[in-house]
């Protein structure tokens, strides 16, 4: 059986997959703030998806998977950012929230996956690496069949 990386399977259904196991584990420490705040200063309103937290974290864990240096929270604010619409003024770039992806990278350092980088930003560990091969193995099982 060939080893399968998170590179090899689609991002979105890694994402749902991991996002589903984080639900499962029950172990993710998700706010108690979750169901009434904003994602950005640029959106109108919260998100629809009661589980949007539980995406999100899998999301960044995905992309701290494939970065090679550190991920901080202003690269992930810049990441998750849009356009703030304005009027009749043209739309302008407005970072995203940043206590959201401070308190994703916080749950998953306390679930092990990610750990503080000596350069500053997060980084994979080891353990992390093998929770998320495991999830994209068990994807790419799935579309063999």
């Amino acid at each position: 059986m060939p080893a399968f990386s998170v590179k090899d399977v689609p991002a979105h259904a890694f994402i749902n997959a991991y996002a589903a196991h984080l639900k499962q584990v029950g172990k993710l420490a998700v706010p108690e703030w979750t169901d009434i705040v904003k994602t950005s200063s640029a959106k109108e309103l919260p998100p629809f998806d009661p589980d949007w937290f539980y995406i999100r974290t899998a999301a960044i864990a995905r992309h701290v998977y494939l970065r090679t240096k550190g991920t901080g929270v202003g690269h992930l604010r810049k990441k998750y950012g849009g356009n703030k619409r304005r009027g009749h003024r043209p739309n302008r770039f407005s970072v995203s929230s940043g206590s959201i992806a401070r308190r994703s990278l916080q749950a998953l350092e306390q679930l092990g996956v990610l750990q503080k980088a000596a350069d500053g930003g997060r980084k994979i560990t080891s353990q992390g690496q093998r929770d998320l091969d495991r999830i994209s193995g068990q994807i790419a099982k799935v579309d063999e069949a």
